[in-house]
């Protein structure tokens, strides 16, 4: 079955572990292409939204968002945008939802987003 929006990203978390969902289908679709271009730094980025989504040891690879895209609303609530940077062009973009532990993937795919250009 292909993940669709609200969907969980597999596996499940297991102990203290952030719950990974997909915000929108095109992050669902682009964690697959990511997964296939790059499956290790697609896992390495996995594992660490699983540990701390918020992580600013590697500002560089993992970092929030500035300016307009600082914050998103998903389902009438703002939450904190971040990025993880997979590849050198290979991008996911994610929402901090804190109260539900639960990391919401709105962005996944190989190329840079354009908006921030």
């Amino acid at each position: 079955m292909t993940p669709k929006r609200g969907d969980e990203v597999a596996p499940p978390p297991v102990a203290d572990e952030w719950g990974l969902r997909f915000a929108t289908n095109e992050a669902a679709k682009g964690r697959g292409e990511l997964a296939a271009e790059a499956p290790g730094n697609t896992r390495r980025c996995f594992e660490a939204l699983r540990g701390d989504p918020q992580a600013q040891s590697d500002p560089d690879r993992q970092h929030r968002l500035r300016g307009r895209l600082a914050e998103r609303i998903l389902g009438g609530t703002a939450y904190p945008q971040w990025e993880y940077e997979v590849t050198s062009g290979g991008r996911v973009r994610y929402l901090v939802d804190e109260a539900r532990r639960t990391v919401w993937l709105v962005s996944a795919g190989t190329r840079h987003p354009k908006d921030t250009e």
